[in-house]
């Protein structure tokens, strides 16, 4: 199935957080098909915290999607995510965007991820790698997506 996986992290070094995380997936015998730039993102949140480097990865992988967001959990835990305030800040996030065409809608698992629409962290990245994919539930390719994104946040490019 073919994933794309946002990361994000604004505590610690977060380039070697991110780095950190891809070299799991790698690792774990995953295709790595596509890797966005890194971006430095304005916080979207209630707590005052730095600013994150996010990036998009595409990904191939035999897991399911709850067997995938199991591995997610794994990375962080290892690399030392601790989950506290929504939204604040971690030296590492990772979240299934996309996966294949699915749509699920449960408790602990959402595909497309619920903030795919509204968030330019994850939507600038992923235009970079992947800009005619479509939306398995709006239809829309993340290039539309991006262009009616009513975000305001900063999103630069920094390598």
């Amino acid at each position: 199935m073919r994933y794309f996986i946002g990361l994000g992290a604004n505590l610690g070094d977060r380039e070697e957080n991110l780095a950190r995380a891809l070299s799991s997936f790698i690792s774990s015998g995953m295709e790595l098909k596509k890797q966005s730039a890194y971006y430095e993102t304005e916080p979207v949140g209630p707590v005052e915290q730095p600013w994150f480097l996010n990036q998009v990865i595409e990904v191939d992988s035999d897991m399911s999607p709850r067997e995938m967001l199991s591995f997610l959990h794994k990375i962080e835990n290892r690399m030392g995510r601790r989950r506290g305030i929504p939204l604040g800040p971690r030296c590492i996030d990772l979240d299934i965007l996309l996966a294949g065409d699915a749509v699920i809608s449960d408790a602990d698992l959402t595909i497309p991820h619920r903030g795919l629409n509204h968030r330019k962290f994850v939507l600038v990245p992923m235009l970079e790698i992947a800009p005619d994919v479509r939306h398995p539930v709006s239809g829309l390719t993340i290039r539309e997506l991006v262009s009616i994104c009513r975000d305001t946040s900063r999103v630069i490019m920094v390598k």
